[in-house]
């Protein structure tokens, strides 16, 4: 089984982490491979970031040049997770919705702890859109930037733990949702500080791509999610067909 994780932003060392956390979470005999967008900003943290990675996120899978069983769309927020699912025909997992879904399996309320102020209607729009909010408790922004959590990793745990812990203690959370694709790797410190489970969202994602892979399921086509009706697009593709991977393919488990 072969999966793509998608990084939304076009910062290469984040692609790398999101990558190894899939990995680390991918059963035996699930091939990881981690792509980058070829254009767009280097963190997505507002509404034009965000709709500019959808066209460079599917841009760069309808541009992958060898097959692939599923999509793992890792970004918080709106990045056109919907325009993947029209266009491909195996199952595209979104990591917001991998998260909240996995949470609602863990308490009766859960919570997210993301980056900046400015994500959180991102946020919650998505989870209101997917149908998941009723049980989201609330949406909390740690004050970091998507870059500062590569840059200063200690900063960003202590951060992301008064949020998670003032989400337990007066939002009545009993799960937090790390809420950005920067955050993977640090469920396991953020849990033992808090004492609640902590869902990392990469990693719901693999597991759920995995599990509709071996079910054989995938999106309906009957409606919503229909194949693009056959038409004049100018300019798509943006970027021409490449005969090998634009990036390296990364090592498989």
């Amino acid at each position: 089984m072969r999966i793509l994780v998608a990084n939304v932003n076009t910062t290469q060392s984040m692609t790398d982490s999101i990558a190894a956390q899939a990995r680390a979470a991918a059963a035996p005999g699930t091939e990881i491979i981690g792509i980058t967008p070829r254009f767009g900003a280097d963190s997505c943290e507002g509404n034009f970031e965000s709709y500019l990675a959808a066209i460079a996120v599917m841009d760069a899978v309808v541009n992958y040049p060898e097959p692939f069983d599923a999509v793992i769309q890792a970004g918080y927020g709106e990045h056109g997770r919907e325009g993947l699912q029209e266009l491909l025909d195996v199952p595209v997992v979104d990591i917001t919705e991998a998260a909240a879904s996995t949470a609602m399996f863990l308490g009766h309320k859960y919570s997210v702890v993301t980056t900046l102020d400015r994500a959180v209607p991102l946020i919650e729009d998505r989870l209101k859109l997917a149908g998941l909010e009723a049980r989201c408790a609330s949406v909390r922004a740690s004050g970091m930037a998507v870059l500062e959590l590569e840059e200063y990793p200690e900063r960003a745990v202590e951060a992301i733990v008064s949020q998670a812990e003032q989400a337990v203690q007066q939002d009545k959370a009993e799960v937090i949702v790390l809420g950005c694709g920067g955050m993977a790797g640090l469920d396991e410190q953020i849990r033992q500080r808090t004492g609640v489970p902590v869902v990392d969202g990469v990693a719901a994602a693999v597991t759920i791509a995995e599990s509709l892979v071996r079910l054989g399921l995938s999106t309906s086509k009957v409606r919503t999610y229909a194949t693009p009706r056959p038409k004049t697009v100018i300019g798509w593709p943006i970027t021409p067909a490449q005969a090998t991977p634009a990036q390296p393919a990364e090592a498989a488990r």
